[in-house]
């Protein structure tokens, strides 16, 4: 019965992706929605993209094995990233009318920079996609009893975003993303009551959490603790903040007030649903403390699902599953659709002089086949876990994405110089200590950020040896 499910809700999301594909009549369409979606669905598929595997499979295991000190970056990183972007650069961003967020940086600092920031988040987006991938295959083997392996589940699980993803396109997503976030909602809601019966009561896990020094949040007073958990947290709070995936629902708005609103609203949705399967997985050392023992040092990403699987009536399982695949197929069609787009409109699309609408559309769908298979590679070859896959993935944007964009909007004086020296002073930085001494004091990329923004103050402060261009922004 719950194979039976998962395919029914697949084929679904297929003609969902066939539905879209009849929206789609120019690149606008394909990458904004035409800048049309009202405030419910652009909340919906702020919250649905980044509510995924890592949320519900990688965030909860962290938990586990460190307390709310080890998940600082999500979901208070990431969530903290959604408000900010809509209450700081939303606004400002939406009132350019841009396609891709490449384009802002060409328009504000010239096509050096457009070029070396899009390399620099489509880069961040392997990591992202390939976590939900990863989860895809996991799904997949464990709901077939392991009929289908880990390896045949990540190319099944390609295969069916990709379709879905190449017709529709932001359209594609946006529906998917208001059908997946309810099914999220509920599901998730359900377990949680369900498996807190088992437990012995909400309260009564709470403080067996609290008793356990789970709820331990800030750091010993000592500089490396409090570095650490300073770079962790400022990884995903700003380092996502330049993202193609979080530029493009700001831009399929129907106007501004809706950008605004509708990030806002996600982000604290995303905070508030991410500890539901945190405290699920707190949940099972109750139930099942045996299954937690047995997984915890070697598989913690299949506490949660196993326990589902072994412990609850099948009607809970299709609830729980049904939530996973959408939080999963949410995230992933998001994440594949926007470096494929920025690839396509800031890297390729220069090269090539009068691209008309429909070859540029052509292109955008090609490039997300080429993407997938490249993440579908590098998603069977990772052993990184889905947690440290999506953290570390936002470490590239974080020094070399974030400063450009910020100070471009907020301080007049940023020039393309500056932008420059940001984008080379944080990424040389921060791969230095990556390479050469990633456990020291400086976590790598809290310090690639410092001497970004010092590359940035320094490049705009000093004489130009430059060409100075004269800045687009709005008020």
């Amino acid at each position: 019965m719950l194979i039976w499910f998962i395919a029914v809700y697949l084929l679904i999301s297929i003609a969902i992706g066939l539905f879209a594909a009849t929206k789609v009549h120019n690149s606008r369409d394909y990458v904004v929605a035409g800048r049309s979606l009202p405030l419910y669905i652009v909340t919906a598929t702020v919250f649905a993209t980044w509510y995924g595997s890592e949320t519900i499979l990688g965030t909860s295991a962290t938990f586990l094995q460190n307390g709310l000190r080890g998940i600082v970056a999500d979901p208070f990183g990431a969530s903290m990233c959604l408000i900010l972007a809509g209450l700081f650069f939303a606004r400002k961003l939406y009132r350019m009318n841009l396609l891709t967020i490449g384009d802002y940086y060409r328009q504000r600092y010239g096509r050096s920079v457009e070029l070396l920031t899009s390399i620099a988040i489509v880069i961040s987006y392997l990591g992202w996609v390939s976590a939900q991938i990863t989860a895809l295959g996991m799904v997949f083997s464990l709901v077939s009893n392991g009929q289908i392996t880990p390896h045949d589940g990540m190319l099944l699980g390609t295969a069916i975003v990709l379709v879905y993803t190449l017709l529709g396109g932001m359209w594609s997503i946006a529906l998917h993303d208001f059908l997946q976030m309810n099914v999220v909602l509920i599901g998730m809601l359900y377990i949680g009551w369900l498996l807190s019966k088992d437990a012995g009561g909400a309260m009564h896990v709470v403080r067996h959490a609290q008793a356990a020094g789970k709820f331990a949040f800030w750091p010993a007073p000592t500089a490396p603790d409090i570095l650490a958990f300073v770079g962790a947290w400022v990884t995903m709070m700003l380092g996502s903040i330049p993202q193609q995936d979080v530029f493009q629902r700001i831009m399929s708005a129907k106007n501004e007030h809706v950008a605004v609103q509708g990030s806002v609203l996600g982000g604290g949705m995303y905070f508030v649903f991410a500890f539901i399967p945190i405290f699920l997985a707190y949940s099972a050392t109750l139930i099942d403390p045996a299954l937690v023992k047995h997984l915890i040092g070697t598989d913690p990403q299949h506490i949660l699902p196993d326990l589902i699987l072994h412990q609850t009536p099948v009607f809970a399982q299709i609830m729980f599953f049904g939530a996973l695949l959408s939080s999963i197929m949410s995230t992933s069609s998001a994440t594949l659709l926007a470096p494929s787009i920025t690839f396509t409109e800031n890297i390729v699309k220069p090269l090539i002089s009068h691209w008309s609408d429909r070859r540029l559309l052509f292109a955008m769908r090609t490039v997300v086949v080429a993407f997938a298979g490249l993440v579908a590679l590098y998603a069977l070859s990772s052993n990184a876990s889905i947690f440290n896959m999506v953290e570390n993935a936002y470490k590239v944007t974080l020094v070399a994405a974030f400063i450009p964009l910020a100070f471009g909007l907020y301080w007049k004086r940023a020039n393309t110089q500056g932008a420059l020296l940001a984008i080379f002073a944080g990424t040389g930085s921060w791969l230095w200590l990556e390479i050469f001494n990633p456990d020291g004091l400086w976590p790598p990329q809290l310090f690639g950020l410092l001497m970004s923004l010092a590359g940035m103050l320094a490049g705009s402060l000093l004489p130009d040896f430059l060409p100075r261009r004269s800045h687009r922004q709005s008020a």
